[in-house]
């Protein structure tokens, strides 16, 4: 099964960039992850102020242009994995979080994790 995470934390975190060592433990995870197949893709985000909402709400679309400042968090990345059950799709949740644990002592965010709707999976 498919699942999608999306990487919540605060605006703050895009105004300069993660630390190197970071970044260099992710690249060598995410290489792994995509040998042994349990990762489809992934990517960041760049800060809610080059970006827009278009909300429908009372029968009206509207356009919103980022900055999103009532916003606490924002997704700042995802990744699609593949994963035959919840719990390991959780343990490499985890294992990419801990990566920010111990390289960016001072992050604080959280990962969402969601199955992802296939022909013959969902509701």
């Amino acid at each position: 099964m498919k699942y999608l995470t999306l990487i919540r934390h605060s605006e703050s975190y895009r105004q300069s960039p993660p630390p190197a060592a970071l970044m260099q433990a992710m690249g060598q995870f995410v290489e792994k992850s995509r040998r042994n197949g349990t990762l489809v893709d992934t990517g960041g985000l760049l800060p809610s102020k080059e970006g827009a909402r278009v909300r429908l709400a009372g029968g009206k679309i509207t356009v919103t242009d980022g900055p999103f400042a009532e916003t606490k968090e924002v997704i700042g990345g995802w990744a699609i994995l593949q994963a035959d059950s919840k719990a390991e799709a959780i343990r490499i949740a985890t294992e990419f979080m801990e990566l920010h644990r111990k390289y960016w002592p001072e992050f604080e965010g959280e990962s969402e994790l969601r199955p992802m709707f296939d022909p013959g999976v969902g509701p």
